[in-house]
């Protein structure tokens, strides 16, 4: 066991390196299929603070419907797993009391048992990785490195939400340097007063200043068209 703990990290660390969210979350999802037993897809459910889900990292198509139906209908290993359950088994998707609807749509989308894992929680956002077999009972012993992989999983996504949240304020300052740059050529300001000049924008429309910015861009681009 210690062996595989061990080349469960590697293998994720090897998903995130230098990576944004979305990579990250897809190298994950892989992961997760080519190292869990029984697990033959696999996807990544966060419910963003506005309380509507997303999936990523879908590592078939098809899974985004299925993900979609449980949490339009609050039913399912999927939707358990980032509202109720910290951990949740479904060994028979055909024959679980719990699922008498959802249960039949899996099955006839191939899918036969199904588990979920928290991934993360915060006062905002809620994140869960969702694993799928095509055969009854594959992931009846999947727990233990289920959740190893969840804890490993954690710091790979909160790595790469940093990374994310790095680059968008880069791109942000990039794009009021270059707003700045737009409003001191069109009216003959210096920088300060130009990057002024945009801060009022923004406080009199109540928009945030990179959007300001973009607005700014847009504009000088159809000037130039």
């Amino acid at each position: 066991m210690p062996d595989r703990a061990l080349t469960m990290a590697s293998r994720i660390a090897d998903s995130v390196s230098g990576k944004d969210l979305d990579e990250t979350l897809a190298g994950l999802t892989r992961a997760a299929v080519e190292m869990l037993p029984g697990v033959d897809q696999a996807t990544i459910t966060i419910r963003h603070e506005d309380g509507r889900p997303r999936s990523y990292g879908l590592t078939a198509d098809f899974l985004g419907d299925l993900d979609d139906w449980q949490f339009e209908n609050a039913e399912g290993p999927c939707y358990d797993g980032v509202t109720e359950n910290a951990f949740i088994v479904c060994a028979d998707l055909r024959h679980d009391p719990r699922y008498p609807t959802y249960g039949p749509r899996a099955v006839a989308a191939g899918i036969r048992s199904q588990a979920g894992v928290r991934l993360f929680e915060s006062p905002r956002t809620v994140g869960g990785l969702n694993i799928y077999s095509r055969s009854v009972g594959a992931l009846a012993d999947v727990t233990f490195l289920a959740e190893l992989f969840a804890e490993h999983a954690r710091s790979a996504v909160s790595y790469a939400s940093q990374i994310d949240g790095l680059r968008d304020a880069m791109r942000r300052r990039q794009l009021i340097g270059q707003a700045v740059g737009i409003t001191m050529e069109r009216f003959g300001l210096p920088d300060e007063h130009a990057f002024a000049f945009l801060t009022r924008l923004s406080n009199h429309r109540n928009v945030k200043l990179h959007v300001i910015a973009q607005e700014i861009i847009d504009d000088a681009a159809d000037r130039r068209d």
